[in-house]
């Protein structure tokens, strides 16, 4: 699946510690989460589906999984992947009130990650950063598990393609492994990063599942209909090998079947 997440969680004070007492209580109250949803998504259509756990952060279009216990409340979403986290919906910011909101967001397809703190309603930290378009956010100044990366002490390593070997890479840093030290630092724990023993297994931490559907939205016939419009959009995909040497060059597609 790759590092993908489109995360929010509200608590009284810092995430991973709540997230920590949620993961040792359980099963998040269900009728809290219900009402946490109708909150979040008034005049949706939230109708309950099928459960999943944290380790579901990057759930399907029109599905999300949220879980509500004292102190922590979280939502996984794909609709909070923006890519200026500071334009959250006010509706969602404005559930914070009094709490500290944190909006984790990334997708390892384009080395993309965003993520935003709020205290009490007032942003305090947004970035949003990938190789295509750069720093497309920076609001605040950096959290202190951001400085090694501005400070250019993780630099990237990346293996070019073929024939892009005089190429560097766009950013003193990698989006995804800063990705990975920001969800432990706001969360407590991470996707695809090293682990540590005092991580929270994201495995073990239950939530509720949801079907959304906002009605001044497209309909799912009309968001396949854009799909497919995309995918025919496309160009024909390239195929690449490893040689013998270790290097990586461009090969004839695999044999697709038939006699």
């Amino acid at each position: 699946m790759g590092a993908k997440t489109g995360l929010l969680g509200y608590a009284d004070g810092a995430v991973p510690d709540a997230l920590r007492q949620a993961a040792a209580a359980g099963e998040p109250d269900r009728e809290r989460t219900r009402a946490l949803m109708r909150r979040l998504y008034p005049g949706w259509e939230v109708t309950p589906a099928a459960d999943g756990t944290l380790d579901d952060t990057y759930p399907v279009n029109g599905t999300a999984f949220a879980g509500s216990w004292p102190g922590l409340d979280l939502v996984c979403d794909k609709g909070v992947m923006l890519d200026f986290p500071s334009q959250l919906p006010a509706r969602l910011v404005a559930a914070s009130r009094g709490r500290r909101l944190v909006l984790h967001a990334m997708h390892s397809a384009v080395d993309w990650l965003a993520f935003a703190v709020w205290e009490d309603g007032r942003l305090v930290r947004s970035l949003s950063v990938s190789p295509e378009d750069g720093v497309t956010e920076d609001i605040g100044e950096p959290l202190p598990f951001e400085r090694p990366y501005w400070a250019g002490e993780r630099p990237a390593e990346i293996e070019p393609w073929p024939g892009e070997e005089d190429e560097t890479y766009p950013l003193p840093f990698h989006p995804l492994e800063l990705g990975e030290d920001a969800l432990r630092a706001l969360f407590g724990f991470t996707v695809e990063g090293r682990p540590d023993p005092a991580d929270v297994d994201r495995r073990a931490v239950p939530l509720c599942g949801f079907a959304l559907r906002d009605p001044a939205g497209p309909t799912p016939e009309e968001r396949a209909a854009e799909i497919r419009r995309l995918v025919e959009s496309m160009p024909p995909p390239r195929f690449y090998g490893l040689q013998p040497d270790g290097s990586l060059a461009e090969v004839a597609p695999p044999f697709a079947g038939g006699a």
